[in-house]
């Protein structure tokens, strides 16, 4: 698959501003013999060649940052890299992204919430909130004094509800998914009648950058994880299983695998469907993600298997969480357009304290004939 590759353009030519100045002031010797009017001019053009160095002064920061970013493809250094050298640029006290709640930019953030920088410069807000403000219109919004109306906006903790604000708009692949913001103490910092071109095409080049950054870290991510459940794939989990069973070995600490299927799962493809079936494999995973420990493994093996890696745990304590597993999907079935299906699984468990035991593929190998025993066992009931 090809990539949008985002380069940083050229330095843009610095205008010599003294050499224009002077070229002017003798353009305008000729022109006028009056003194009043001479001065007058010349303090006209005095402000324009302000003007003009100051835009030239903003243009090479600008440049500057798109320099840092434009060549990133992972999203933590991206971040940390915009959120840190925008403020160290351009002298902002305060510079966050808000993020739109289940927007792909939250999706893609929360697996970064271990980043210091991020955890402390990121805010998640509700869409609703954010079209209040902004509804479809993407440019900039400059705010200032009152920041109170905007205070679903304002970073952590922050004490400053006066001052000015920036709120410029981040898409990735044409959708609105957060903010890029920046706060200032001085009320004239940012001026509601100020112009945002230059915000507007650095925001422009975030925006792609980040689409970039995205498509790259979606080709990661499905490389090691199941695209239906985002559960760790067979791959991942046999290298994982090797390494936490040489772990286990080298500290003689237990480990324990559950090698399990949902019972009648053809029965739930041929009465309804296969994306009720696809329905029944996420929701079994949702359930064993949220009731395992934070150390535990879980993948998706293949079909409606999944296997669950249980670091420093003996065989009966597996047992204890596939039955907790079990009772939570007796109590709350999966509800399918108003449908409620109760789902059942079988499962095999292996520990290390087994002594036949003497590698990873073993493991696996006597947890798959365990839980084939146990579907046995129930087609004979």
């Amino acid at each position: 698959m090809n990539h949008l590759q985002i380069r940083p353009k050229k330095p843009i030519r610095i205008l010599r501003v003294a050499g224009l100045r002077k070229q002017i002031e003798r353009d305008t010797r000729r022109q006028t013999g009056s003194e009043n009017l001479k001065e007058s001019k010349m303090d006209q053009i005095e402000l324009i060649l302000d003007r003009l160095y100051e835009n030239e002064k903003i243009q090479r920061k600008f440049h500057e940052l798109e320099s840092k970013i434009l060549s990133i493809l992972n999203f933590q250094d991206f971040f940390e890299i915009l959120l840190t050298e925008m403020g160290n640029t351009f002298d902002v006290p305060y510079v966050w992204l808000s993020v739109i709640k289940k927007s792909s930019l939250a999706n893609l953030i929360n697996p970064l919430i271990h980043s210091k920088i991020i955890i402390e410069k990121t805010k998640f807000i509700n869409r609703s909130d954010f079209d209040e403000i902004f509804g479809n219109v993407s440019t900039p919004r400059l705010l200032s004094k009152n920041l109170e109306p905007y205070a679903v906006f304002l970073p952590k903790d922050t004490k400053y509800h006066t001052g000015s604000m920036a709120i410029a708009p981040v898409q990735i692949d044409g959708e609105i998914v957060g903010s890029l913001n920046q706060l200032d103490h001085s009320v004239t910092r940012f001026e509601p009648d100020m112009d945002t071109s230059f915000l507007e095409q650095l925001m422009t080049k975030i925006s792609l950058c980040l689409s970039n950054v995205a498509a790259h870290e979606k080709l990661k991510f499905f490389a090691y994880h199941d695209p239906l459940t985002g559960l760790l794939n067979r791959r991942a989990f046999e290298a994982v299983l090797s390494s936490e069973f040489s772990r286990s070995k080298r500290h003689s600490h237990d480990l324990s695998l559950v090698f399990l299927d949902l019972d009648k799962f053809k029965q739930i493809n041929d009465h309804y469907g296969h994306d009720t079936g696809d329905e029944a494999l996420v929701y079994v995973a949702e359930t064993l993600h949220a009731i395992v420990r934070e150390e535990d493994i879980v993948a998706r093996f293949a079909g409606d298997e999944f296997v669950i890696i249980l670091p420093e745990t003996a065989a009966d304590k597996s047992e204890a969480l596939m039955n907790r597993v079990q009772a939570y999907l007796d109590s709350h079935p999966l509800n399918h357009n108003g449908t409620k299906l109760t789902l059942s699984l079988s499962y095999g468990i292996t520990s290390t304290r087994d002594r036949e035991i003497e590698n990873a593929a073993v493991l696996l190998k006597k947890a798959d004939e365990k839980l084939y025993f146990e579907k046995g066992k129930k087609r004979a009931s």
